[in-house]
């Protein structure tokens, strides 16, 4: 029987990586990583770009629709919060932020390989269990 959840990796980038991946979030700049990625039709997505562009499509579409716009502002406005999601990675296979099993283990096998070198300084999992997640904000 196959497990509903999916998976998301992200890792976190010196800072000197994390500049490359912003302009080129295919991560051919470190070529470990982006042969990886490759391998696996992923990309990279900046967390702190994430952030912003959804407080750019709230701010463009109406707030109210956006139930953590607030929450969203105050994290990138925040210099320490910032820092922190500025080296913050998301990957997306196949440009879905979530993606089965099999997959997230094949990223995460390559990415134990490539941590503490290649100015990865570290990756994570998560998974679609709101148990194991912070949940947003209330409102």
């Amino acid at each position: 029987m196959s497990s509903a959840l999916q998976f998301q990796l992200r890792i976190t980038a010196s800072t000197e990586l994390a500049k490359s991946l912003r302009a080129d979030p295919s991560g051919a700049t470190c070529p470990a990583l982006g042969e990886l990625l490759s391998e696996h039709r992923a990309t990279l997505k900046c967390q702190f770009d994430a952030f912003a562009d959804y407080v750019s499509e709230a701010e463009k579409a109406g707030t109210e629709n956006f139930r953590l716009y607030q929450w969203t502002r105050q994290t990138i406005e925040n210099p320490q919060k910032k820092q922190k999601y500025l080296h913050s990675f998301t990957i997306y296979v196949n440009g879905d932020e979530v993606y089965g099993k099999e997959v997230a283990d094949a990223l995460e096998a390559g990415l134990s390989k490539l941590a503490d070198r290649n100015e990865i300084v570290s990756f994570s999992r998560y998974d679609t269990n709101p148990a194991n997640n912070p949940q947003p904000p209330a409102q």
